[in-house]
């Protein structure tokens, strides 16, 4: 058994246990959206929604396209709204506690972290979504070679560094299909990857060779390619980690992380954001985007990038990103851990943003849940962007469009 170092995104340590502004009237609406030329989407059977299909004749007029999103949200609770934004992580070894939790928190999503492959044997995920009244988003990390969560299931496949080195792009797309096809034939929808940090780290450090490469366009190219395999294969990707941690001072498991100032990072490790997920650029409506704990001078002041308001602003604002966000691990990371508790983290990272709040481990689902509806309840996040978010998850998941 390989050793794995313990990623950014909480994924397992070998041997250790273990989702716009703007939008926000239109959703609360629930109204009928004029769009020039966008055809509606209708939702995937792999738990997202399809790529964009080809223009009809005549695109380019005015044509009608149907929210179908506010309805979804509207038939929730407050509680069970909140609880869509809620990624826990769940003992694949423990299949039965993993439905138990699934049913009696209704959380949107699940993050399998450890060594067990349980939950990941032919047919048992079902047991999970069975246990869901909504698509349970289902998430693992499986970037390649250190960061991997079905190798010993499936096979090796290299690090992010190491494919950017001896494959084309299109061998990439290849690879990361085929991968995808593996991991939803194992019943898993979501996979926190690729990482699109920009690092000449040395291979072993907290980035290192998870990053393609230290070349922004190189990056840009081969985490588009490794995304739309990805796709192809039915699975759903994030990209990770904004605003970039390739030049950081640190891990973010083992304290506070800074970053060069935000306009150095601007020049090179934001290029793949800009290039790849506003509008009109090539993973737009196909990718989620997370967020890491990252201290920016320019951006963050007294917390991370993960529980700053401005951070959230600057991806929605600036890059233009319409797609569901979510944060690192925020129960198995000191960057977090140390400054606040878990339910805490919860409700600040909702509140500034987030469309999705992560838990890597098996952590009670009720406090978390509680704080939330405080902050729901004082104003702390609004009702309106509350539902947006919603909207964004249930979207992300397959189950609905927004107009």
């Amino acid at each position: 058994m390989r050793v794995h170092p313990h990623p950014v995104t909480g994924a397992r340590r070998r041997g250790a246990g273990l989702l716009s502004a703007a939008v926000v009237g239109a959703l609360v609406a629930g109204a009928v959206t004029l769009v020039v030329g966008a055809p509606a989407l209708t939702a995937g059977t792999d738990g997202r929604p399809p790529p964009p299909a080809a223009p009809p004749a005549g695109a380019g007029q005015v044509r009608q396209v149907v929210d179908t999103c506010a309805p979804e949200v509207a038939k929730l609770s407050p509680r069970d709204r909140l609880a869509q934004r809620l990624m826990v992580g769940v003992d694949a070894s423990d299949p039965e506690g993993a439905a138990s939790i699934v049913r009696d928190s209704k959380v949107g999503g699940v993050f399998l972290g450890g060594n067990g492959t349980a939950l990941l044997q032919p047919g048992r995920m079902q047991a999970l979504q069975d246990a869901s009244a909504l698509p349970l988003a289902v998430a693992v990390d499986e970037e390649g070679g250190r960061v991997q969560r079905i190798d010993e299931l499936d096979g090796d496949i290299p690090s992010a560094r190491e494919m950017a080195r001896s494959n084309t792009p299109d061998e990439v797309t290849g690879i990361a299909r085929e991968r995808a096809e593996q991991l939803k034939a194992r019943g898993v929808t979501w996979n926190l990857a690729p990482t699109v940090d920009v690092s000449d780290q040395p291979r072993t450090s907290v980035i290192g060779d998870r990053a393609f490469s230290d070349d922004p366009q190189t990056v840009i190219r081969y985490a588009r390619a490794w995304a739309e395999g990805q796709q192809a294969g039915g699975v759903f990707g994030v990209l990770k980690h904004f605003p970039g941690h390739g030049s950081s001072s640190g891990d973010s498991h083992e304290g506070s992380v800074s970053t060069p100032p935000l306009e150095q990072l601007q020049r090179s490790d934001l290029l793949p954001y800009e290039a790849l997920v506003g509008p009109g650029a090539p993973l737009e409506g196909r990718v989620g985007v997370m967020l890491g704990h990252l201290d920016v001078p320019g951006l963050t002041t007294d917390v991370p990038t993960s529980v700053e308001p401005a951070a959230y602003r600057l991806l929605r604002e600036q890059y233009r990103f319409d797609g569901v966000v979510m944060t690192d691990d925020l129960g198995a990371m000191k960057a977090i851990t140390d400054r606040f508790g878990l339910a805490e983290s919860t409700s600040l990272a909702l509140a500034a943003g987030a469309d999705i709040a992560l838990f890597s481990n098996v952590t009670p689902v009720g406090p978390l849940l509680d704080a939330a509806e405080r902050a729901l309840g004082d104003g702390r996040i609004t009702a309106g962007a509350n539902d947006a978010a919603v909207a964004r998850v249930l979207e992300s998941k397959g189950l609905c469009t927004r107009g």
